[in-house]
């Protein structure tokens, strides 16, 4: 599915089109993918909310499949192993970042489905060490969503600061939020959720939140640390005066709308409003090992690749319970 030219997904900017298979370099496999998870990056790449480095351009960045081909170079792969690629498609290795462990950050980074082709197709190439084996306790569709809207969610919650016995709350409960708050009940949290949809409501109380409202409820205790998934500014000062003094509130998008001005007493008592932005190869190592170890439980709803347009869309409007998943035809 190839987006030629950004466009609201409601007038279906994906096109069904056939592209040569790429070829692995070197240090490169090339993957048979079985799926590739949605998420709200795929959806500002094709409605323009972000500057794109490349048109045309195939989206996705949740791809799991298996190799089918190795360069000459490659040590530890092999033809057969079931990997994931996510977001972080490489990096330069040599800037300040990539040397102080910041490689999320790195001058010449490249993202799949924004610099490179993604994972809305049938086949991809990748660098080995940006590959990552996937724990056999998921399934292929099961473990899309583990690898951005997990990943990114773990960055978020690690950086929150949140530790055992704290109170943590969660803004917007879509794929990210709903794998943080077993992750954060695995690790002894209490998980507050700030969410209108009633389906979303249930969805939280099921996987174990000890409270549920909308952002403007006021929680029935001061919150340690929290984290903003919907990419709503007017969420911030809202979320802030739920925060006990020294809270931290992350920010988890990569987008967000404006946010608005801020009375000082939001922000005094040494209470921290930090960005994510993007994650690191170690960040999903992690994960996945954490998530096979709960083990967390993706919710899923899937479609056909040729049905894009449509997922995207249902993302857009909040018609997904969790997370969305594009199932590749063989």
């Amino acid at each position: 599915m190839v987006l030629r030219k950004p466009a609201l997904s409601e007038q279906s900017p994906l096109r069904l089109v056939d592209l040569p298979d790429p070829t692995p370099g070197p240090a490169e496999v090339r993957v048979r993918i079985h799926c590739c998870g949605l998420c709200h990056t795929d959806l500002h790449t094709v409605e323009g909310d972000l500057s794109l480095p490349k048109l045309p351009v195939v989206p996705g960045h949740q791809i799991v499949g298996a190799i089918e081909a190795v360069g000459s170079n490659v040590q530890k792969l092999k033809i057969g192993d079931r990997v994931g690629i996510p977001w972080l498609y490489s990096t330069d290795g040599s800037c300040r970042y990539c040397h102080h462990q910041m490689e999320n950050l790195c001058e010449r980074a490249q993202f799949t489905g924004y610099h490179v082709n993604g994972g809305y197709a049938e086949l991809c190439v990748v660098r080995e060490e940006f590959a990552h084996p996937l724990p056999a306790v998921f399934s292929d569709e099961n473990a899309a969503p583990l690898l951005c809207a997990g990943v990114i969610g773990y960055r978020s919650y690690r950086l929150s600061g949140a530790v055992r016995g704290d109170r943590l709350g969660l803004y917007g409960f879509g794929a990210s939020a709903h794998l943080v708050l077993q992750l954060a009940r695995h690790q002894g949290c209490e998980v507050y959720v700030f969410t209108r949809g009633s389906a979303h409501r249930e969805l939280a109380e099921k996987l174990g939140a000890v409270w549920v409202g909308s952002a403007e409820d006021k929680p029935p205790q001061p919150l340690d640390a929290s984290v903003i998934f919907a990419p709503a500014g007017a969420l911030v000062p809202l979320a802030l005066g739920h925060l006990r003094k020294a809270g931290t509130l992350t920010l988890a998008g990569i987008t967000m709308t404006q946010i608005p001005p801020l009375d000082y007493d939001l922000l005094y008592h040494e209470r921290v409003v930090r960005s994510v932005a993007n994650s690191t190869r170690m960040d999903c190592r992690e994960f996945l090992a954490l998530a096979a170890e709960i083990p967390v439980q993706t919710s899923i709803q899937v479609y056909p690749l040729d049905d894009a347009n449509r997922a995207l869309a249902d993302l857009k409007h909040s018609r997904l319970e969790a997370a969305g998943v594009l199932r590749i035809a063989a």
